[in-house]
């Protein structure tokens, strides 16, 4: 079981937003988010958004810095993805 975590290479709201996923478990990822103070409002549905000057602080606490392809090949592998069609339909 890992906490994965990507580069912040999205941008909203002045600034640039990363990713962080379980390679297994919803459970651990909200036990890992609540412990370095991430608001539950940043979860959306399959990942955390996590603001760029977070990184430091959750790679030190444990995250594993990966690419993007990674992550979202490891969140794929582990059934926790949630597709662009599930999110259109509400799911």
């Amino acid at each position: 079981m890992a906490i994965l975590i990507d580069d912040a290479r999205w941008p909203a709201h002045e600034r640039l937003w990363a990713h962080l996923v379980s390679d297994s478990d919803l459970d651990e990822l909200h036990a890992f988010a609540a412990a370095h103070g991430l608001p539950p409002r940043a979860f959306d549905r399959d990942h955390y958004d996590v603001p760029a000057d977070a990184l430091p602080r959750l790679i030190a606490g444990g995250a594993e810095h990966v690419s993007g392809h990674e992550l979202v090949r490891r969140l794929i592998a582990s059934g926790l993805r949630v597709t662009a069609r599930e999110r259109r339909a509400g799911r």
